[in-house]
């Protein structure tokens, strides 16, 4: 099966794209959309929109760690200390954030440049037909899906967005106001896309790495579960659409109904060579090295988070709090409430598996190797960011995959960007929120029974278990009473646990409205440990969302505005 990394064009289109492996020669020159008139011209126009996926760099990573972890209470920032990656410090505290930082600015950018080149690859497709090219609709249901995806990720960052689509030129593209429509007509807007590529996308694609149906509708479900939580202005949920919760299941169940599946060990989702793409995986990024693209087309927006034991730089340090929601009750569930009342002794204390999976200890193994124990030299700054690294996004560095990049190393291994978990989570949170908890007890029990069953990579040297681990399903009446509160807590517990350094994390929490009440309580637990956290502060109707940044507002010309209490 031939993927997008193992596909070449002898062109290079002003937006930008890779060469891929199999091209021996380098490109030799440039066109403009003007310019494009023919199939092949144009498909390298949609190769270029599918390229952006992997042109986020190490300090604006598409990933979201930094964004969704890092700004949660699942990780801290990580590296040599406070000064490093100073940006991302003022992130996680929340208290010295500005529109001003770099950061926020080259987010945005790199995400407009995904949006800027599914526009221009509908507007070259929208001047062919299906006698010049027969693929146009497909690829016309590619390019909206991957507008989508962008959409999705830049208003959740910033929710005052510019929407601009295929119908506005480039060069009045300063001139659309990011307040013309509300986060609810965005949103819509961005369902609108995810639905015509569900309806217009084939069932799987030749190429790995393309959009098919399932994704496509799993991000629709993504999409109206985010829309079903109405926010007001200060960014506060004032109610949840029963309608819009149906269409989560509804459409949700398009993707659950698939081909796709949950994989039998947990680990398989997070190894790299035969493992990519694998079952679970709707769609993910395609990365590869030595490919004529400058350095590679490498992961270089999680290179920070290698631990220090692999050569640098120690980034997202899973936190202390997220460790401790690990912890399970002798009748194997998580403590909910009492959770953070102690620290995880793993000599004592039982855990869900899913911790091994996820965060990586010293004396523990890495990446399933019992002969590569991590140490405490695998971290750079413990008084200030502990001894837990983090896995999922990490390999082995014996495999080919791992790739120097000095000073970072990277990997090739393909970046998940919708997992078949999160697809059967977002409907059980759905049925809970529609006072239907019966119908969702089995979807996380589903997740819970596949983690329970991931344990036999988690072997020290000796061949005993890694660590004491007790999971169990969730029995109504007897480990568990599931009316809908109980249920509601278990399903946001069941999704950090599955999900956890996947970059998620806080748009759960603004999307729940509660990320003021769990990040102050996190702030209150760590600064009695950590000094970072001493003037740690989220302040409600503010820090749900990043500030628009001012390098945008400077080349809009002062239009747009300016998000509350920056």
């Amino acid at each position: 099966m031939r993927t997008l990394s193992t596909i070449c064009f002898a062109i290079l289109i002003t937006t930008g794209m890779s060469c891929k492996k199999a091209l021996e020669v380098g490109p030799r020159g440039s066109l403009s959309e003007e310019q494009i008139s023919n199939p092949e011209q144009a498909e390298g126009l949609v190769i270029a929109a599918y390229s952006q996926l992997g042109n986020d760099e190490i300090n604006r990573a598409f990933s979201m760690y930094q964004y969704g972890n890092v700004r949660a209470d699942d990780a801290y920032k990580g590296g040599g200390g406070i000064n490093d990656g100073d940006v991302f410090h003022a992130m996680e505290t929340f208290t010295t954030s500005r529109p001003d930082q770099w950061n926020y600015d080259g987010i945005w950018f790199n995400i407009y440049v995904g949006i800027r080149r599914a526009n221009e690859g509908l507007r070259v497709l929208n001047n062919l037909t299906e006698a010049e090219f027969p693929l146009l609709t497909t690829r016309k249901a590619e390019l909206r899906f991957l507008r989508g995806y962008w959409y999705l990720m830049v208003e959740n960052l910033f929710k005052q967005i510019p929407y601009i689509d295929e119908t506005i030129a480039p060069a009045d593209y300063k001139f659309v106001l990011n307040n013309e429509f509300s986060r609810d007509q965005i949103l819509e807007k961005i369902a609108a896309d995810f639905q015509y590529a569900a309806e217009h996308l084939p069932a799987s694609q030749e190429q790995v790495g393309r959009a098919n149906k399932y994704a496509a509708y799993a991000f629709l479900a993504k999409t109206k579960l985010f829309r079903a939580y109405k926010q007001n202005d200060q960014h506060a949920v004032t109610i949840i659409d029963a309608g819009l919760l149906q269409e989560v299941i509804t459409a949700a169940d398009e993707a659950i109904n698939s081909p796709y599946k949950l994989q039998e060990d947990f680990a398989n989702n997070f190894l790299p060579g035969s493992f990519e793409n694998g079952s679970e995986a709707l769609i993910s990024v395609q990365f590869s090295t030595n490919d004529g693209a400058g350095r590679g087309r490498l992961n270089f927006g999680d290179m920070l988070t290698a631990p220090q034991g692999l050569g640098c730089c120690d980034f997202q340090k899973p936190s202390q709090t997220l460790v401790n929601a690990y912890r399970t009750t002798a009748a194997g569930v998580p403590l909910f409430e009492n959770y953070n009342e102690q620290n995880v002794d793993f000599n004592i204390h039982t855990v869900d598996p899913r911790i091994d999976h996820t965060i990586s200890r010293p004396g523990a193994p890495w990446k399933y190797e019992p002969d590569r124990v991590v140490t405490e030299a695998w971290s750079r700054n413990i008084p200030i960011y502990g001894f837990y690294n983090s896995m999922k996004e990490n390999v082995s560095p014996d495999c080919d995959c791992f790739v120097n990049v000095a000073p970072f190393f990277g990997n090739t291994k393909a970046r998940i960007l919708m997992r078949y978990a999160d697809v059967l989570l977002m409907k059980a949170e759905a049925l809970i929120e529609l006072g239907r908890q019966a119908e969702a007890l089995s979807l996380i029990n589903t997740v819970r029974a596949r983690a329970a069953a991931s344990t036999n990579r988690l072997k020290m040297a000796n061949g005993q278990p890694t660590s004491r681990y007790n999971i169990s399903q969730y029995v109504n009446g007897e480990n568990i009473n599931w009316d809908q509160p109980t249920a509601r807590m278990a399903l946001r517990f069941e999704r950090r646990l599955e999900l956890a350094l996947e970059g998620q994390r806080f748009f759960d929490l603004m999307r729940w409205g509660i990320a003021d009440l769990e990040m102050n309580s996190f702030f209150a637990h760590e600064k009695t440990t950590r000094a970072i956290y001493q003037s740690a502060q989220f302040t409600k109707g503010r820090d749900e969302f990043l500030p628009i940044p001012q390098n945008q507002i400077f080349w809009s010309e002062g239009r747009y505005a300016q998000n509350p209490g920056y």
